[in-house]
């Protein structure tokens, strides 16, 4: 190539987002641009749907531009209409927008489990979150508007979840909370000054005042607070959106910093308001002076898939048997990944471009080996990208009126300094292109295709130590959000195998799975396959014979099990024959049943950063939207040089892990050696009884009822969802998913001798009374380098005023004795004692405290979540001098 050796400075590849969302919308003068809402595909055909969109993003847009002082609005927003509904003339054609990249998404709740609406956040205070999920009952049922309130305030609510990174005001886990002094306990919400009545409802519908429960002194359980519908403040809308007088988010001078709910949690005591008056979206923001226009909406509808290989024939693809890897690469994802029923076309390219052949529909498995025997087997001449791309718009062409929503797979290993020549044609053309780079000198300029485009990059390196290629063929998904189509790694495992030597293993398919299922087997020296031993759950035998080999494509042996596979463990051993060579067993198969949603596995990357900053490495694994626990996450990131490094990722609520239990697995990553692209893989080994769903999170708010004028009137109840609904068995289950590539700049040279890492933030301190004055304190270790190693010593800091333990304010703040406070490696639950006694406080005082941890350099982490405890002095005379805290 012929830019200079400091290209990954490019401030452009380093978007390497791989399934976040954000990659769409646009802020433009005060106006979000292309917020995407799309309709899942299992969807039933409902104008209704469609006409409630229309109502709710209008009424929205008015309320988000008087809930932000004038400075925001919704200007155009895109409905994604399923392909499964009939077509209509005001329908346009689905061009770069997915389901998969929507922020808003409608889909039927999996398992009866309501019609909350809400947004799963899975960043920390002030991040981005992934998608507000509403159901197509909460759209067209107007009978649940009286308890979320209008849509359009519902969708407002949940758009700062998402867009601001703000959390509830309310919490049903912890409704109520001690004020301290003498006062009785309060609801959990924002502001303590918002008036309703505390009652517990009865089984003839009559209701009775609630009781203090004297050990806890707060309200019993059962106990219920009903808003006054009739309320004298603005505030607040990350409370409950639903009562009229409610315009405004909570902010500093009315946030009630002692209610037991996430924001304070999470954001350390700030209100939602001043949350988002510090996001990058508020500096770039002033007040508008005229109302805003009505959104533009617009209808899109997914067609057919049509996609282009666009495959690198150069020279240099003979080297390290890459001509090979990709045959048997490009092979898997042609007869066993994508969809049937989409056209796919052939192009390869050197210094010009071949088409190997135009579209064909895969309508069986006879176009798919017919496409297969296009793949190019031979190598020679130079790298001309830009002629591939040409090639496959005149493929699009032949068939289509435009390039529109069109998909390319682009795989090169070469440098082109002319790739930029066909960039704005690019931009125009409407269609997606997904890069694969292979090797250390693919064209650096590669990823900007793919990120103007909003295709998928990923990375494969000439180790023979990983699938790479495979991993990133079968990570190439339509984004459709039809699970029950794609296709789905199961294993993806390498192994170097001396003469006569063995490699075994085993894959867990499980109740979702086991439609279309493949394993196959590349080796990468004999001609000889290996002796091949499989067998299923029940003992049937697969063996050498039943594998079988294509003329072109020697060193592949793929077995297809008719029918559906049988679910359990999979044995295989694999014997090599004479000479010794990398062996890989990659295994395929799509959803058991339409209706039951598979087991998915979505890595998200955060972001990549300048070094020292660490990367934020996440996996989201759920069936439907019920989050899966319980798994054994593993993240493998590979340099391009072939190094690869292997992370564990946890679901544990400490570290960079926010929720524990939700399903997100999560960890931060240190161990950079080198600069440059990286890519990321994923495997989930789950076993037995998982899919415990915890309560989601960041939903809109559900009214009991609501005091009209002193008289109560409740809403239907919420349909309780029973724990045996939600305890899903899907047996063990194995899965493999690429995470795409993304690039790392800033690592100085040597840099893994030198200790930059501070240990990683405490998240969640939390305080228990003892009795006595006495309060345990107790969180999860931090490490030397953020959440991996041990810390070498602690501070602990409280005060009675919140903001002073915030950033800089802690250094300054009252020390608490730490003597005999042993540090623990990172994940370990730790736990310390502490004595109020001394402190003479009078009954009712509230004591914040928060905790950091210092490594052996002295690189000190950041302050932890603030935790409040109230000295009480009980009120019956009955119990012994106690202490309580929240």
């Amino acid at each position: 190539g012929s830019m200079a050796s400091s290209w990954w400075l490019l401030p452009l590849m380093l978007q390497a987002l791989h399934g976040v969302t954000d990659a769409t919308v646009k802020l433009n003068n005060g106006g979000f641009e292309d917020l995407v809402i799309a309709i899942n595909p299992q969807i039933p055909e409902d104008n209704k749907i469609v006409d409630n969109i229309k109502g709710m993003v209008q009424e929205a847009s008015a309320y988000l531009f008087g809930a932000t002082q004038k400075r925001f609005y919704f200007k155009t927003v895109k409905v994604i209409i399923p392909s499964t509904w009939k077509t209509k003339a005001d329908y346009q054609r689905v061009t770069r927008e997915s389901y998969d990249k929507a922020e808003v998404i409608v889909a039927a709740p999996y398992l009866k489990h309501g019609d909350d609406p809400y947004t799963l956040q899975y960043g920390g205070c002030g991040e981005p979150g992934r998608y507000i999920h509403l159901t197509p009952n909460f759209l067209t049922n107007d009978k649940l508007l009286d308890a979320y309130g209008p849509r359009g305030r519902v969708l407002v609510h949940e758009w700062a979840h998402l867009r601001w990174g703000v959390f509830d005001e309310y919490n049903d886990d912890a409704p109520f909370y001690s004020p301290g002094g003498n006062s009785m306990p309060e609801a959990t919400r924002c502001p303590a000054t918002f008036k309703g009545s505390y009652v517990v409802l009865l089984a003839d519908g009559t209701t009775r005042p609630c009781k203090v429960e004297p050990k806890t002194q707060l309200y019993e359980s059962g106990c219920q607070f009903i808003p006054e519908k009739n309320q004298n403040t603005p505030t607040s809308i990350m409370y409950v959106q639903s009562i009229p007088s409610v315009t405004q988010f909570c902010d500093k001078s009315n946030h009630n910093t002692k209610a037991t709910n996430m924001q304070n949690k999470m954001c350390n005591y700030r209100s939602t308001w001043d949350v988002i008056t510090t996001s990058p979206d508020f500096a770039k923001s002033t007040p508008q002076r005229a109302p805003p226009p009505s959104p533009t909406i617009t209808l899109l509808q997914k067609q057919e898939r049509v996609l282009c290989l666009v495959l690198d024939v150069s020279g240099s693809m003979g080297s390290s048997n890459r001509i090979g890897r990709l045959k048997q690469a490009a092979e898997i994802f042609v007869l066993q990944i994508i969809e049937a029923g989409s056209w796919v076309g052939v192009v390869t390219f050197n210094d010009a471009a071949t088409v190997q052949t135009h579209l064909r529909q895969i309508s069986d498995d006879s176009v798919r080996k017919t496409l297969a025997g296009f793949l190019p087997t031979s190598a020679g001449g130079g790298t001309k990208i830009c002629s591939g791309v040409r090639s496959a718009f005149q493929v699009f062409l032949k068939k289509y009126p435009n390039t529109r929503g069109c998909e390319i797979v682009l795989l090169t290993d070469g440098e082109d300094n002319q790739v930029n020549s066909c960039f704005t044609e690019v931009r125009n053309s409407g269609s997606i292109i997904h890069t694969i780079a292979l090797g250390p000198k693919a064209e650096k300029e590669l990823e900007m295709l793919a990120d103007m485009t909003g295709g998928l990059k990923f990375a494969a390196t000439d180790s023979l130590n990983s699938n790479g290629l495979i991993d990133a063929f079968s990570g190439i998904s339509s984004g459709s959000g039809d699970l029950s189509q794609q296709s789905i790694q199961l294993e993806s495992k390498t192994q170097q195998v001396a003469a006569k030597k063995w490699m075994y293993g085993t894959v867990s398919i499980d109740k979702t799975v086991g439609k279309d299922t493949f394993f196959v087997i590349t080796w990468s020296a004999s001609t000889t396959p290996p002796e091949m031993f499989l067998d299923d759950p029940k003992g049937k035998k697969y063996r050498t014979k039943d594998f079988i080999t294509d003329k072109t494509n020697l060193r592949t042996a793929r077995l297809q099990i008719s029918g559906i596979a049988e679910a359990g463990d999979w044995r295989y051993s694999l014997q090599n024959q004479n000479t010794a060579q990398t062996m890989t067993i990659t295994v395929t198969s799509r959803a058991r049943s339409a209706t039951v949603p598979p087991v998915h596995v979505m890595p998200l990357i955060k972001r990549t950063h300048k070094f020292p900053d660490p990367l934020v490495i996440h996996a989201e694994v759920s069936q439907g939207f019920l989050p899966v626990t319980g798994a054994k996450v593993i993240a493998t990131i590979e340099a391009d040089n072939g190094a690869a490094v292997d992370l564990e990722l946890l679901d544990n609520g400490a570290g960079a892990d926010i929720i524990k239990d939700d399903g997100i697995y999560s960890r931060y990553f240190t161990s950079f050696k080198v600069n440059g692209r990286h890519n990321l893989k994923v495997r989930v080994q789950g076993q037995g009884k998982t899919g415990r769903r915890i309560r989601r999170q960041s939903q809109a708010f559900f009214a009991p009822g609501f005091v009209n004028n002193g008289v109560i009137n409740m809403n239907p109840p919420k349909p309780e969802v029973r724990d045996d609904d939600i305890e899903v068995d899907v047996g063990n289950f194995s899965r493999v998913a690429s995470g795409g590539s993304f690039v790392m700049s800033g690592v100085p040279p040597g840099s893994s001798k030198k200790d930059v890492f501070p240990p990683c933030r405490i998240t969640d301190l939390e305080i228990k009374p003892l009795g006595d004055y006495q309060f345990l304190l107790s969180w999860t270790a931090p490490g030397n380098d953020y959440d991996e190693g041990k810390a070498e010593r602690y501070e602990i800091k409280m005060s009675e005023d919140p903001s002073a333990l915030i950033d800089a304010a802690f250094q300054t703040a009252t020390s608490v004795n730490t003597a005999g406070l042993k540090m623990e490696v990172a994940g370990v639950k730790q736990s310390f004692q502490y004595n109020a006694e001394n402190l003479k406080k009078s009954n009712g005082t509230s004591i914040y405290f928060a905790i950091r941890a210092i490594d052996g350099s002295n690189n000190v982490g950041e302050a932890s979540n603030i935790a409040r405890a109230v000295v009480l002095v009980p009120i019956l005379p009955t119990t012994p001098d106690d202490t309580f805290c929240l």
